[in-house]
């Protein structure tokens, strides 16, 4: 008989099935303790002989990894004997029920899966040319391989739901039962790993070699990165695929940018080759993080670690053996510890690059620029010393730059985090920053949150044209001005903050009177005095309830010493969105005065300005309500407004303290 499944596929001259009556005659041969799916492999062996059934195995000389004996023994089911000869060539045996269809027929897999060696060893082939991708990345994909994840969904939810019954072998042969190429073997192993076992953090650090091997690994579902990685091996290897275990340095958990390795190598992860090629795999790091503050260990999938673009995956592993990095050129051991380390959610959130590209950045001036480069629009803040001060991140719709002044000299820690689609910011780049002068003439208020300035993020949560597109705005005299167009209805909240002490909510609104012309929003601001201010902007859907939610800040400054500008009149709940305060803008009046106003109000039928006595005011031609008060006697002033002719009642709206005398 001869069965070919691919150009490796071999002849088999002989098709041996043995009926379920015969299995007394094999397990015969045999001890009844079922084999340890977790032994080291044995020396290459192959079958002697056939006679009434299985006769015995006889160990041949030779140190083939894979010619071990594979045995499934539970009662009413079909049991798989396989070995390999020193050709490579796969030999499998079923022993099953009478009326069962044989396993073979319903999937046959014979190949010539691994190389020979000039002694007759059967090896994995080693990385050569065909196999490295150029150095620096192309940006062309994450993966080594052209992969859509889509076509992964049913496989990958089969796969996780795979559980344990016996052994190692058995455990495999489920996750095939839906995989129909190698890729799709690899993929489900990957996933089942990645989802059942987990970092066993005590085991790392006491280096118990036991906790390593594949029997221990699934009674307990726990183990380190070398048992991650050889069980990945040893599950590959059952399945058919070739696949090795590369140890190397890695910066992972406790990695400080900058550092330098040597001695032990302080991790491990695979190689698989599929389609022709060698790609790389990290089953440790796909299926979740350490947290570095309690050193617990959280299973959080991370699907960056599958087949991983080695141009990206060079820079968080570094090989023992330069050949594994499958790159051209290769990178040094130096390039490795000073070049920029991008985290996985770096690439998994769409970034595409950074600057500067050193993990160290010396601060010029007393300032430090980081730009980064998206392939969308995303959401993204920082943190200087765990703290979100000191800096003005502002958003690009490809990205974002951040300017950082730290407020001392010396070293500084520097985290980078973006959202992405996701609902979670996360850590995506981290800098040590050297600072050996400080600017003390830049000091940002604590309440300058992120982002700073307006950007496609303001666009989306309604505010359109603004009248100031760049982050900072300088005034002379203290005052400025800013409009923006806002999307119907949305209602805009503003207030100022400095450093010069604790201001209730109130005041921090004073210092700005909002008016609304023509669909736009313009803000005025006055400045209590010199110095630099935080001018915060929320929205909210009206007809919503809940608060308002910050969008973003401009920072204002302002160097001239004699500012010293009054707060705007506190206005109430009926004065409308699309009124006009021409004047006084200024919310202290002077004592013993005739003080003019001037006022454009919309749906009222009458207006009045009340003192010590009442002022009716008048609607011009132009649609003004003109007027004047006399403050004399009095310490406050009120603008009213009749909203209905039929009715007798006044709503306050505007309110102005008088100077005392």
């Amino acid at each position: 008989m001869e069965l070919k499944k691919d150009s490796n596929a071999v002849s088999i001259d002989m098709l041996l099935i043995v009926h379920s009556e015969k299995r007394r005659v094999a397990q015969g041969a045999h001890s009844d303790r079922p084999a340890d799916p977790g032994a080291p492999p044995q020396r290459r062996g192959g079958l002697q002989c056939v006679e009434n059934g299985i006769r015995r195995w006889q160990k041949l000389e030779g140190n083939d990894l894979r010619g071990n004996l594979v045995e499934k023994q539970h009662a009413q089911q079909t049991q798989v004997i396989t070995s390999y000869d020193s050709q490579g060539t796969q030999l499998t045996v079923e022993v099953h029920p009478r009326d069962a269809m044989p396993q073979l027929f319903k999937k046959f897999s014979l190949a010539k899966r691994l190389q020979v060696d000039k002694n007759g060893n059967t090896r994995p082939r080693q990385p050569g040319g065909k196999d490295t991708h150029a150095y620096p990345w192309d940006r062309s994909s994450l993966k080594s391989m052209p992969l859509d994840l889509q076509q992964f969904e049913k496989l990958d939810t089969y796969a996780s739901q795979v559980t344990v019954k016996s052994g190692l072998e058995e455990l495999v042969s489920d996750l095939l039962q839906e995989a129909h190429s190698d890729l799709e073997i690899v993929r489900a192993i990957w996933i089942w790993i990645c989802h059942h076992i987990e970092y066993d953090i005590e085991a790392a650090q006491e280096k118990d070699r036991q906790a390593f091997k594949p029997t221990a690994i699934l009674q307990t579902q726990k183990t380190n990165c070398d048992g991650y990685a050889g069980l990945f091996e040893r599950m590959c290897r059952i399945a058919g695929v070739q696949c090795m275990t590369v140890p190397g340095y890695s910066k992972g958990f406790g990695y400080q940018p900058g550092q330098s390795f040597s001695g032990e190598f302080d991790h491990a992860w695979n190689a698989v080759f599929l389609e022709g090629r060698w790609h790389l795999v990290d089953s440790t790091w796909g299926s979740g993080l350490v947290d570095s503050s309690t050193s617990k260990f959280t299973f959080l999938y991370n699907e960056f670690y599958f087949l991983t673009h080695p141009a990206l995956f060079i820079e968080d592993h570094f090989p023992d053996n330069k050949n594994w990095q499958l790159l051209k050129p290769p990178q040094s051991l130096r390039q490795f510890e000073n070049n920029m380390y991008h985290k996985s959610e770096f690439y998994n959130k769409g970034m595409l690059s950074a600057q500067p590209q050193t993990s160290i950045i010396k601060t010029v001036n007393g300032k430090a620029t980081v730009t980064i480069e998206s392939c969308a629009p995303t959401l993204f803040m920082f943190m200087l010393n765990g703290k979100q001060e000191h800096g003005l991140l502002s958003l690009r719709k490809n990205g974002m730059k951040l300017d950082v002044y730290p407020p001392t000299a010396g070293t500084h820690k520097l985290q980078i985090f973006a959202k992405g689609n996701s609902e979670i910011y996360s850590s995506v780049l981290e800098y040590t920053l050297k600072c050996h002068c400080a600017d003390m003439d830049v000091r940002l208020p604590a309440e300058l949150h992120q982002p700073v300035g307006p950007s496609w993020f303001s666009e989306q949560m309604g505010i359109t044209k603004p009248s100031h597109s760049e982050p900072v705005i300088y005034t002379s005299d203290g005052r400025c001005s800013v409009s923006f167009g806002v999307v119907e209805g949305i209602s805009v909240l503003a207030s100022l903050h400095g450093d010069d002490g604790p201001m209730t909510e109130e005041t921090q609104r004073r210092y700005i009177f909002q008016l609304h012309r023509e669909k736009r929003t313009e803000l005025k601001v006055q400045l209590p005095h010199a110095g630099k201010f935080a001018l915060k902007i929320f929205v909210k859907k009206r007809q919503e309830p809940g608060n308002y939610l910050f969008v973003f800040n401009y920072l204002i400054c302002c160097t001239n010493t004699k500012v010293n500008w009054p707060v705007f009149p506190e206005s109430f709940g009926n004065w409308g969105v699309d009124n006009e305060l021409l004047e006084p803008l200024s919310g202290v009046l002077p004592a013993n005065r005739n003080v003019p106003f001037k006022l454009k109000l919309h749906g009222v039928a009458k207006a009045l300005v009340k003192g010590q006595d009442t002022w009716p005011l008048t609607l011009s031609p132009e649609g003004y309500w003109e007027g004047s008060c006399s403050t004399a006697g009095c310490r406050e002033v009120y603008v009213m407004v009749l909203e209905n002719a039929n009715h007798s009642f006044y709503s306050y709206i505007l309110k102005y303290q008088v100077n005392a005398q």
